[in-house]
């Protein structure tokens, strides 16, 4: 009996056994290959009327030029921008008025060009926004006529062809000569510096049309000359630099109005001729395109108040630094020099200070403007 007990016993923990292994998923099968990314980054030459295409090194930062590349794009490319989803990239043209529109070859990085593109803008387009969801692009541009007060073209992004069609009621009204537009990352809110009349215009975004609101208090009074905005990644707050004064504005976000309050010490002194503003992914760092430099700011998560970091400002070894922007991994900066290059940093991510890549400045087209990176999942 005893030994027909423990053979029973034995047998049933042989069958609980295999119940857990084929319960877990087991089987014998080798587990699902990690995922795989390609990084890229897209630079606007505003003189070539070309687009420059880099494959990022994931470990280095360093940039190769992908085949093809510089791709050809409409008159004036000022700034760009990749949707969302990462499937297509999008050109600001000044001198055509016009959004060119390419779909981003997910294992290569090379663009072609979208059915109808480009797309009529209104204005002498400075800036691209997308909402959250990849549904709706956004165009700050400049009005056509002397004295014209600027506009915002809001636009419904096919999300199969990458194709845009005007929304209704579009464009909307914004202050004078827009330079730079962002949406927080909710989806709710648009923001636009005006740097002529010196103030940030804010929009609350219906979800379902895509259309623009002004947010009671808007416009926003800034400081003298705002070229450029970001909002952090939290979607907190909102940073504006001047190109006139050299300082960053910093405002908080109210998360159910969108209306904007300054920050307490705002503005906070930058560097001479400050032209762009980006925060990195993990929102503890602020950088600042300023000529021939870049400076770095540690962010207070509380607060949103600006220290600039120790070392701060990082020279990019270019001339004239136009545009500045950290890479979706949170590890790299891209600061284009609008004569024909683009300078890489690493990123502290304890102290956000910079070391410069091996090989930087990396050669790009004529006139360097605008800069976008993007992370493609295989």
């Amino acid at each position: 009996m005893k030994t027909i007990f423990r053979k029973g016993v034995l047998l049933g923990l042989i069958i609980a056994v295999s119940i857990v292994a084929c319960s877990s998923g087991d089987n014998g099968e080798d587990p699902p290959p990690p995922p795989v990314y390609h990084y890229y980054a897209y630079v606007a030459n505003y003189n070539s009327n070309d687009v420059s295409a880099f494959n990022i090194n994931a470990t280095t930062g360093a940039l190769t030029a992908i085949a093809g590349s510089p791709f050809a794009a409409d008159e004036g490319p000022a700034s760009l921008a990749v949707d969302p989803l990462g499937k297509f990239a999008y050109v600001a043209h000044y001198w055509s008025n016009t959004v060119s529109a390419f779909t981003i070859n997910a294992t290569t990085g090379a663009l072609t060009a979208v059915a109808g593109s480009p797309f009529a803008v209104g204005g002498y387009a400075t800036s691209i926004a997308f909402d959250k969801s990849g549904k709706f692009a956004y165009v700050a541009a400049v009005g056509n006529a002397l004295d014209a007060p600027g506009i915002v073209s809001g636009f419904a992004i096919n999300t199969s062809t990458g194709a845009l069609t005007p929304l209704a009621g579009s464009p909307f009204a914004a202050g004078d000569l827009p330079s730079s537009i962002a949406v927080d990352p909710s989806g709710k809110f648009a923001y636009v510096a005006n740097s002529e009349s010196d103030d940030v215009s804010a929009y609350a975004i219906n979800a379902a049309t895509g259309a623009l609101t002004a947010v009671a208090g808007s416009p926003f009074a800034a400081d003298d000359g705002p070229s450029s905005l970001a909002v952090d990644p939290s979607g907190k707050f909102v940073y504006v630099v001047h190109y006139w004064t050299s300082t960053i504005s910093a405002f908080v976000i109210n998360a159910t109005t969108g209306a904007l309050t300054a920050i307490a010490g705002s503005p906070f002194a930058a560097e001479n001729v400050s032209d762009s503003v980006a925060v990195d992914p993990s929102g503890k760092f602020a950088y600042v395109a300023i000529f021939e430099y870049v400076s770095a700011f540690a962010i207070d998560a509380a607060t949103g108040s600006l220290t600039e970091i120790a070392g701060s400002p990082f020279a990019t070894g270019g001339d004239s630094s136009y545009s500045v922007m950290a890479d979706p991994s949170g590890k790299f900066a891209y600061v284009t020099n609008s004569g024909s290059s683009v300078s890489a940093f690493a990123i502290n991510a304890a102290t956000g200070a910079l070391t410069a890549v091996a090989g930087s400045p990396f050669a790009a087209g004529d006139g360097v403007r605008g800069i976008a990176t993007v992370r493609i999942k295989q």
